[in-house]
């Protein structure tokens, strides 16, 4: 039985993304930060319905000594791994007058660190045995920049963008490492958007809508599989034509 890692695993992308690899009979090692009733509801939820194993892991991916044990966890609990989603990440918008360094430092860290760390311990465990597949997901503002007010977390998914590109570089032939660049997602990042500035934001979307969570989560499952098998080093725009 197959193994996936998803980062940020217990809400929005990352929890539709886990519940399609449920589905497929996988393995689940789910990262999370905060939160611990919503993550055991999450793991209770999927071993109930679907009857997958799922390993919890609580941990900063920011932090290199917590993603050593990580991955050591998941190998001694599974015996391997075979798809990561590097998933997990944080924004903290505001004016430029507001924006300080801590705040961009650790969106960085979240973001862009935390997918390197994870991607250098799993993913050489994936090239030592010559099969795997990352998927990173990355953001439509890594390439458009349409936000200042979002300007680090911006430079944070373009750096992701880079950051796929040079892994799959590195692990080539064995491991694919691909990202999902997603335009806007009904997630409870967005849910205190103001409506205003939805209807805005809808307007310059070709399908009129934000999109559902497992709309992402099903371009990321596809990526991992075997139909996806000669997709390395792109970045898969899902954004519902955005103008």
């Amino acid at each position: 039985m197959k193994t996936v890692l998803i980062t940020g695993g217990t809400r929005g992308i990352g929890y539709a993304t886990a519940l399609k690899f449920a589905k497929a009979g996988y393995n689940l090692v789910l990262n999370y930060v905060n939160n611990d009733d919503v993550a055991h509801k999450v793991k209770h939820n999927i071993e109930d319905v679907y009857n997958a194993r799922v390993l919890l892991v609580k941990a900063d991916i920011a932090n290199e000594q917590a993603v050593k044990l990580m991955y050591d966890e998941c190998i001694k609990t599974f015996g391997g791994i075979d798809v990561i989603v590097n998933n997990a990440g944080i924004a903290i918008d505001c004016v430029l007058e507001d924006k300080t360094v801590d705040n961009f430092k650790r969106i960085l860290d979240v973001n862009l660190i935390g997918p390197f760390l994870i991607s250098k311990y799993f993913g050489k465990y994936m090239y030592e045995n010559k099969s795997g597949c990352i998927i990173n997901i990355s953001s439509t503002n890594a390439m458009d920049t349409n936000y200042p007010e979002s300007m680090d977390y911006d430079a944070s998914k373009a750096g992701l963008i880079s950051l796929t590109k040079n892994f799959a570089l590195q692990y080539s032939p064995y491991v694919r490492v691909n990202a999902v660049a997603s335009g806007w997602v009904d997630t409870d990042m967005n849910k205190d958007m103001d409506s205003e500035y939805k209807t805005k934001e809808i307007k310059k979307i070709l399908l009129k809508r934000f999109a559902k969570p497992e709309e992402i989560a099903n371009v990321v499952y596809f990526l991992s599989t075997n139909e996806a098998s000669y997709i390395n080093g792109s970045i898969i725009r899902v954004d519902g034509g955005c103008k």
